[in-house]
């Protein structure tokens, strides 16, 4: 007789049309589009494999290992249900998001996003004051002409321009504050720039080690963080006055 034929043709009708190795013993499969990176795959599937083993059999058609796939079907498929449980249907698109480790190789630069994170978390380490680019100008030492620090208290700004500080260029800077006109003055020996204080998004500062009482201040002119302005040896007195004024919280000592 002919045993063997008979295993199949017990099974629901759409088990013995299937193609190839799909139909296991008279299990029933569903007909899927899988979607990954533009492309589109035909599967047959048994509805009662589970989301891992679909993984797998991605795995099998894309190269792309399980742990690396995001595979979505009215959200996040379940590893541990199986496609007749969450209701999978003959035709259902599953959505596949996840690049194989050769993608990840080609593409050398990560994203910029990602390059910022890794550079905020590393600069979240390292006190500022000791960084490279501060350390160019912080090891010049003081300035001659700096203003002296009172340690230990917050003093309204002054009426005359805070000078005897330096930029990141090492040049001299001084700071005047033109309330009334709600402006910031960055003078140099070259130029003053005038900022509206509404214009300055932020504004950062930290101790400089060594010499507590003198900070290094920026004032955020851009967007991103390559807009620093960076002023070093701020007395540390007028710290809260000069952001508080600039971000426009006005305190009354």
């Amino acid at each position: 007789g002919r045993a063997p034929g008979g295993e199949e043709r017990r099974g629901p009708p759409e088990a013995s049309v299937s193609n190839g190795g799909d139909a296991e013993g008279g299990k029933e499969l569903v007909e899927l589009k899988v979607i990954w990176n533009k492309n589109k795959y035909d599967v047959k599937f048994c509805l009662d494999g589970t989301g891992a083993e679909l993984k797998q059999k991605i795995h099998s058609l894309t190269g792309l290992p399980p742990a690396m796939q995001k595979v979505m079907f009215k959200g996040l498929l379940p590893e541990e249900k199986t496609l007749r449980e969450i209701k999978v249907t003959n035709g259902a698109k599953i959505m596949v998001v996840g690049s194989t480790i050769n993608d990840v190789l080609a593409v050398n630069t990560p994203k910029d996003a990602a390059q910022q994170e890794v550079k905020a978390e590393e600069n979240k380490k390292e006190p500022l004051c000791r960084q490279k680019q501060h350390r160019k100008v912080l090891d010049k030492g003081k300035p001659d002409d700096v203003m002296p620090s009172v340690k230990g208290v917050q003093e309204r700004l002054p009426t005359v321009p805070l000078s005897g500080m330096y930029n990141k260029s090492g040049g001299k800077v001084r700071l005047t504050f033109k309330l009334e006109q709600d402006q910031l003055w960055i003078g140099t020996k070259e130029r003053t720039e005038k900022l509206p204080m509404g214009s300055i998004k932020n504004v950062v500062s930290e101790p400089i080690e060594g010499h507590e009482d003198y900070h290094m201040m920026a004032f955020q002119l851009g967007p991103t963080e390559a807009s620093y302005y960076w002023v070093y040896w701020v007395p540390t007195q007028y710290v809260d006055a000069i952001k508080d004024t600039v971000l426009g919280k006005w305190q009354y000592f």
